[in-house]
């Protein structure tokens, strides 16, 4: 998930766990758990210092060992110790269990959007992403605020803990429905496609839009169809890309941006795009469609013998990478 809804994430746990009595009436107790939870909440993604040795270098570690089981508890152990100095006279008994629930919860809904997490680390290296929701869920996202709303503006009438209790059952129930409707609509698939062929491989993806998801299928011979699935229309193709191959592909795929992208997602199109200078070679990650004209992509350039000399990984924001500069 971003930033705003783990953070909307630790203030809601702050509030559930008011429902302990300790710390709903303890003068520190409140602001103690809830300093807790808000950094349990954010804890996994402290990987984006990676950023400072070079963006390449995060991409290959963001959402891997930092959101792993022995990592759920190094960071429920930290946190603890800081609030345990911040707030002497609140038991860390009383505290530790809320921010190793926030951090659990950081890992477990990173799970289910479409760029996972390696969350069982060290006993599974595999990557998990079970793409049920978005990244922004705008479901998720309002509820919390409703939830933090009433709280803030609905006075002593309020009861913070059976409040948030009632939204994260809701919420257990509206990611459970989210992975059952993916998977429903994804086996009907090729049923709905009249140009579907043995061996298709479909991926169905999460967008902000509720109702609507995102349609990748892979082909025989790396192409790729780009298209939408709603409730009203169906499955609707919108778009069809082929992958390239050739020595220039053979050159620049053994490039560690290239590899790190491989690793990132199951669905990327390469294409080689010859220049005055050489070659560009780019790798796009189909899973963002809506995003088309300014696609994730790891892109090499070739000299003209095809040996590389420029690289870039990252969200091209529209603007064409040449070599030159």
């Amino acid at each position: 998930m971003d930033t705003g809804t783990h953070l909307l994430f630790g203030l809601g746990l702050g509030g559930l766990a008011l429902a302990d009595p300790f710390l709903a009436e303890h003068p520190s107790g409140q602001w103690a758990v809830m300093i807790g939870t808000v950094l349990g909440s954010q804890a996994p993604d402290a990987d984006f210092l990676l950023k400072l040795k070079s963006y390449p270098v995060y991409l290959r570690h963001h959402r891997g060992i930092s959101h792993s089981v022995p990592f759920l508890f190094a960071w429920t152990g930290l946190i603890t110790a800081f609030v345990a100095v911040l707030f002497p006279e609140i038991p860390w008994q009383r505290t530790a269990p809320w921010i190793l629930l926030a951090t659990a919860v950081h890992v477990a809904t990173d799970l289910f959007n479409p760029y996972g997490t390696q969350g069982f680390w060290p006993f599974s290296r595999k990557w998990i992403a079970l793409s049920a929701v978005h990244i922004i869920d705008p479901v998720i996202f309002t509820a919390h605020l409703a939830a933090i709303a009433l709280w803030v503006f609905g006075g002593t009438r309020v009861r913070p803990g059976a409040l948030f209790a009632v939204l994260y059952v809701f919420l257990a129930l509206y990611f459970i429905w989210r992975v059952v409707e993916r998977r429903r609509i994804e086996r009907r698939l090729p049923a709905q496609d009249p140009s579907t062929r043995p061996g298709d491989r479909y991926a169905l993806l999460p967008t902000l839009s509720p109702g609507r998801w995102s349609v990748l299928k892979e082909s025989e011979g790396g192409v790729y169809a780009i298209g939408e699935w709603t409730p009203s229309g169906g499955l609707k193709w919108l778009d069809v890309l082929r992958s390239h191959n050739g020595p220039q592909v053979d050159a620049a795929s053994r490039h560690p941006d290239v590899q790190t992208l491989l690793r990132l997602t199951p669905f990327a199109c390469v294409q080689v795009h010859p220049r005055d200078w050489g070659y560009e070679v780019r790798w796009i990650d189909l899973r963002f469609p809506a995003r088309r004209q300014s696609p994730f992509a790891a892109i090499v350039l070739l000299d003209k013998r095809g040996v590389p000399f420029r690289s870039h990984i990252g969200w091209l924001n529209g603007k064409t990478f040449a070599g030159g500069g």
